[in-house]
C-alpha cells in the first residue's frame, strides 16, 4: 500500500504511548500487542479492506473479530482471530476495518493501518 502522508498527531501518539519504551524488533512488536489487547474490545464486526497473501479473504467480506491471535504468531505483524462463513481463521489485522466497533477500537485499529501503510515495521 502506498505511504501516506505524515500525520504528526498520530506519529506523536504511537511513538509517545505505544512504542516509548521498545528498543528492538521483539520490544516493538510486545508493545503494539499489548496497547492492542488492551484498547480493542471483542468481538467487533469488520470489513476486509484489502487482499494480502497471509489470508484467504478478500476485499469487502465481511467478518467477526473475537480476539487477538496468540502473542508468538505476532511477532512480525498483528493477527486477530476472526470467523467468517462459519469457519474459524487467523488474519492480519491491517486487513480490517472494523463496522461496528467503540472509539478506542476504532483508533487503535486506525494507528495500527497508518503504522503498516507508513512501512514501518518490528
Amino acid at each position: 500500500m502506498a505511504k501516506r502522508r505524515i500525520d504528526s498527531k498520530r506519529e506523536q501518539r504511537i511513538s509517545m504511548e505505544i512504542v516509548v519504551d521498545a528498543y528492538t524488533e521483539e520490544e516493538c512488536a510486545m508493545a503494539w500487542y499489548c496497547h492492542l489487547e488492551e484498547t480493542l474490545s471483542f468481538p467487533f464486526e469488520a470489513r476486509v479492506r484489502q487482499t494480502l497473501a497471509a489470508s484467504p479473504l478478500r476485499v469487502s467480506e465481511q467478518v467477526c473479530v473475537t480476539g487477538l491471535a496468540h502473542d508468538q504468531l505476532c511477532r512480525f505483524a498483528i493477527f486477530v482471530r476472526a470467523q467468517h462463513n462459519q469457519r474459524d481463521l487467523v488474519v492480519p489485522l491491517a486487513q480490517l476495518v472494523p463496522l461496528r466497533a467503540n472509539q478506542s477500537t476504532r483508533l487503535a485499529v486506525s494507528d495500527w493501518h497508518y503504522w503498516c501503510d507508513q512501512g514501518y515495521s518490528f
